[in-house]
């Protein structure tokens, strides 16, 4: 309990220390109120990453106000974006707000920015982050829009981050989920996010910077839940997509998402988090909207798969499902974490079963009760690090790390 206690002073006090800069307080305080916290309109952003969905974020913080940056690897996007104020490459046919710029510049991307969005993906972040962290402010939102888990660690964006980057950036982190395609977000069509901090008021200053009439931002604390259920989604998306691809039907896709609730949940309280999560718009929000739509490139893929078409890509976007089925496989294998739709997914693509086997092969398990699975425990989970991020093998665990009050196969 003493070193609880301290650990929880340390944390309030990481958290408290780097108040903002008289500017960027004057600039939280302005803007419309929505309840308890001000909308406010950043001066500048920097957006890490020229994709689809960096470019709709940046594009959508450009429309509120903000004068945004965009550093994008390929020049082709860059000189899109500038010249004729459209992503030809990633996100062709949606104009774009004249307050954003293009760049391959970091530095300048970065320079002067209040709220820098880090959208790079999931197995190049380590790579990118070591190469261009002096250039990184430490004192302003590092928001990660990432999802996946890395193969070759199992680490989650924010764990790559926590590792790579020294300890005084690590209290301005903010993890960003929910159901948000970048076509809607990019159309100004309404939009719920969570925006997840191991600070609140930094995840408060990132609502506030992010938050519009038409896209409204939620705070959270449970960094491992919300990462976790980004990840998972896009694998249990492949599955709802093979389903429809076959035929099988309204009823099938609802069972793959429920019972896929199920399996995140199990995931999260296993890596310390909150089964809780999984209700709110990180959770079933995401997963309903990325298992139901064409506009998910995971469950096209899933889709084409199942009707012979077996290419990872949609067009120039990767379906991050394909390369995170592999990693989730490893980490429930590690784990001990049963999770049999993902694990199908896994087989399918990456150990060549054919597809209507492994769906079959779901239903054809042995008998269960619901009442087994993961105890829905709403406080379940731990506020450290070293809690969140017990069963992965980073840090030194403590022996009160949580282990589910009931875990069973699906």
């Amino acid at each position: 309990p003493h070193k609880s206690h301290l650990a929880s002073f340390a944390h309030k006090f990481r958290c408290s220390r780097r108040r903002p800069s008289s500017a960027l307080w004057g600039a939280m305080t302005r803007g419309d109120s929505h309840g308890d916290v001000e909308v406010a309109t950043a001066s500048k952003v920097c957006v890490l990453g020229g994709g689809a969905f960096g470019t709709a974020m940046a594009h959508h913080l450009a429309a509120k106000g903000s004068n945004v940056t965009i550093w994008a690897l390929e020049k082709e996007v860059v000189e899109s974006i500038n010249t004729r104020h459209e992503n030809d490459m990633f996100l062709p046919g949606f104009p774009l707000s004249e307050r954003l710029v293009g760049t391959q510049d970091i530095k300048e991307a970065v320079t002067g920015a209040e709220m820098v969005l880090l959208i790079i993906p999931t197995p190049f972040i380590a790579r990118w982050v070591n190469e261009n962290q002096r250039l990184l402010p430490w004192d302003v939102p590092l928001v990660c829009c990432s999802k996946g888990v890395e193969e070759s660690t199992l680490r989650t964006p924010y764990e790559i981050l926590v590792d790579e980057l020294p300890g005084k950036y690590h209290s301005q982190l903010c993890v960003l989920s929910g159901p948000s395609f970048a076509k809607e977000v990019v159309s100004g069509l309404p939009t719920n996010i969570t925006c997840a901090a191991k600070c609140h008021e930094v995840a408060q200053r990132v609502q506030s910077f992010v938050s519009t009439r038409t896209f409204r931002a939620y705070t959270a604390a449970d960094i491992v839940g919300a990462e976790l259920c980004g990840a998972v989604k896009n694998v249990l998306a492949i599955a709802c997509g093979a389903s429809d691809g076959l035929g099988f039907g309204d009823n099938a896709r609802a069972a793959l998402i429920t019972r896929g609730l199920a399996e995140m949940a199990r995931l999260i309280v296993r890596k310390g988090g909150k089964a809780t999560t999984v209700t709110g718009l990180a959770g079933v929000g995401d997963l309903v909207l990325t298992c139901s739509s064409t506009l998910s490139r995971n469950y096209t893929v899933g889709k084409g798969i199942a009707e012979g078409r077996t290419k990872p890509n949609v067009g120039n976007a990767v379906a991050e499902g394909v390369i995170t089925s592999l990693a989730l496989h490893r980490l429930a294998e590690k784990l001990g974490v049963s999770m049999p739709i993902c694990d199908s997914v896994y087989q399918v693509i990456h150990g060549g079963l054919p597809i209507k086997q492994a769906l079959a092969g779901l239903q054809s398990r042995s008998l269960k009760s619901e009442d087994d699975d993961v105890a829905w425990h709403p406080e379940a989970g731990s506020d450290d690090d070293d809690g969140q991020r017990a069963a992965a093998g980073h840090g030194d665990v403590r022996a009160h790390s949580l282990r589910p009050a009931g875990v069973s196969a699906l």
